[in-house]
């Protein structure tokens, strides 16, 4: 009898997560999927009626720790057999505006709440987190927040050690760079930075947000025994052993 999955998201209403979406809705190893956000994603319902699969929304319009928290344990609850957790949530572009405590709130506190709360439900052993390519807890909070600036690296460490240290027995931590597809890619960029593809350092490579989507749900149907972190080359591998 073939394994049924639930996969249980939180930042589905990003680039990445319609397309981590998209890839839970078309592999038919899932019959559902549960999505937290503020308000219902437009493209998660066409998604769920082309496909007929079940779709669960979850809504948290005061989206904090808390309420975020206890929306996670209520869905969880609600589910038997295996329920996989994913989390594609980080502020995209903008974070050059915020305090780094505004950042953190975002993605270091919701995604601890989220995290601890897949573990505290008992149901869940994996989560496949996304985080960014230079993530380093240790990086100098001084600066800009832009994205590849060191206050902006320190975030997504932050993030990471929390994820790790809160969450399910296992993760999985995905580091991508450029991301292609995303709205909040620069489109000149997006063009032009692959040409250098030759000379870009592996870890560094840009990666479309089908490419990020596949990896991350490989990981989820065979779950590593440990918990790792995937630049560009180990996605690529994870999505050539999905093919086999």
């Amino acid at each position: 009898m073939a394994i049924k999955r639930t996969a249980i998201v939180l930042g589905g209403s990003g680039s990445v997560g319609t397309a981590l979406l998209r890839e839970l809705f078309d592999d038919a190893e899932f019959d559902a999927v549960i999505t937290l956000s503020r308000r219902t994603i437009p493209e998660a319902v066409e998604m769920a009626r082309t496909t007929g699969r079940t779709l669960v929304e979850k809504l948290v319009p005061e989206m904090k720790p808390a309420p975020l928290a206890a929306a996670t344990i209520d869905a969880c609850r609600e589910i038997d057999g295996d329920l996989e957790g994913f989390s594609v949530l980080g502020i995209g572009a903008g974070t050059a505006k915020l305090t780094l405590e505004e950042h953190r709130a975002v993605d270091v506190a919701l995604n601890e709440a989220f995290a601890r709360a897949l573990r505290d439900s008992g149901k869940v052993r994996h989560l496949a987190f996304m985080s960014a390519a230079g993530a380093d807890p240790t990086a100098k909070t001084t600066g800009s927040g832009a994205a590849g600036m060191p206050r902006y690296n320190r975030v997504k460490g932050e993030s990471e050690a929390a994820v790790r240290a809160s969450g399910p027995a296992t993760v999985s931590v995905f580091r991508p760079a450029m991301i292609i597809g995303s709205q909040h890619t620069p489109w000149l960029l997006e063009k032009t930075l692959p040409l250098f593809s030759f000379i870009t350092p592996a870890k560094y490579k840009s990666i479309t947000v089908e490419q990020i989507a596949k990896a991350m749900v490989a990981t989820a149907k065979h779950t590593p025994a440990t918990s790792a972190t995937y630049h560009y080359p180990e996605m690529m591998e994870l999505i050539a052993g999905a093919r086999r």
